[in-house]
């Protein structure tokens, strides 16, 4: 499956590229935690920052194979070490993004029809209407359960997986688009104020999240010290924001999609199986 994905991008002029595996900063996501080496430096969640900041230096559209790191991860469909595939296109928006990764997906999985939904239109046909308003989805957030402080991301990030969890009882191909601003993550914001933010659901599996990326620099400083105090709020470790990539964003990024996708996801849907840890050579408990 790797030469396929690499004879795909390769049909589509796009350059492969390999960046470190550990680094001196990492992401501020609340929702990720790094693991961290003794000398402080982070095995990377994802080559983005990276990758991005070589666009910033004038690379042209390119795409990466190879492994993350998510500390605390582990599951059917989670490995604290997993293979991802990720890239970046020059001149696309969301939309033409989601037609290439589709046309990947059928290169690899075999054709079938997608549905694309919005975030909005998810929610409402998992919770109704009353989950629309930031009060609403805190307060169905908990109706599920959640105790003590919790905010409008967390809340909304926690009614996704709930609208998602529902999709895993159905086969079929779901992109879930037009994100809330709350969770816009990197990506940036339409004029109708939802986030330029895409994930691809297949057969009740997640496969891909993706973004018409987020291109000023003061906008991502400021997300990420948003980022910042809402790790501080949940008490896990501080994560500084990555100077280098404010820097190389304040030197241009060029307008540009880029997407993640979960090779050993894809690699369970082709063979049929019911865990990633069957399509690993070692997995965390074995490596």
């Amino acid at each position: 499956m790797l030469a396929t994905v690499r004879r795909f991008f390769a049909e589509r002029d796009v350059l492969e590229v390999q960046t470190p595996v550990l680094g001196q900063g990492t992401v501020a996501d609340p929702a990720i935690v790094s693991l961290q080496t003794t000398d402080g430096r982070y095995l990377q969640t994802s080559p983005e920052y990276h990758m991005k900041r070589l666009l910033a230096a004038g690379a042209p559209s390119i795409y990466q194979i190879g492994p993350a790191f998510r500390q605390g991860e582990a599951g059917r469909w989670h490995n604290p070490e997993f293979t991802m595939i990720e890239w970046y296109r020059l001149g696309f928006d969301a939309e033409r993004l989601m037609d290439e990764v589709a046309a990947l997906v059928d290169v690899l999985l075999g054709a079938a029809h997608y549905q694309r939904s919005t975030y909005a239109d998810l929610l409402r046909g998992r919770f109704g209407s009353s989950c629309e308003s930031d009060g609403g989805a805190i307060a169905a957030a908990r109706a599920l359960g959640v105790q003590g402080d919790v905010d409008v991301a967390e809340a909304m990030d926690l009614l996704l997986a709930e609208a998602l969890a529902a999709l895993a009882k159905s086969r079929g191909r779901v992109f879930v688009r037009a994100f809330p601003a709350a969770l816009a993550a990197l990506a940036r914001l339409d004029a109708d104020g939802t986030a330029a933010r895409f994930e691809l659901i297949v057969d009740g599996v997640e496969i891909a999240n993706g973004y018409h990326e987020l291109a000023d620099a003061e906008q991502l400083a400021e997300r990420m010290a948003t980022d910042a105090n809402r790790r501080r709020q949940r008490g896990l470790p501080a994560v500084a924001p990555d100077a280098r990539l404010l820097a190389a964003q304040a030197h241009g990024l060029p307008d540009c999609a880029g997407v993640a996708v979960g090779f050993d996801r894809l690699v369970a849907l082709k063979l049929r199986r019911d865990a990633i840890a069957e399509t690993i050579a070692f997995d965390w408990h074995r490596a």
